[in-house]
């Protein structure tokens, strides 16, 4: 997911969009910890979208 797209999201999408990948995160470690995952990469890189989306969110409340 780019930062662009997040960025043209509104609030309420964003926090949606977080719980999603929170919920997605969870997933993928609980298939890494019963050996079914196979790209331990997925982790890595839904973790980033955390980060960008939580960044994003908080840009937009400075902004308020």
């Amino acid at each position: 997911m780019k930062a662009n797209e997040i960025r043209s999201m509104s609030v309420e999408d964003l926090n949606a969009k977080l719980a999603e990948l929170k919920k997605d995160l969870f997933m993928l470690r609980m298939q890494h910890a019963t050996n079914h995952l196979d790209n331990p990469t997925k982790i890595s890189a839904v973790r980033r979208d955390i980060a960008r989306v939580k960044t994003v969110i908080r840009e937009k409340e400075l902004e308020q």
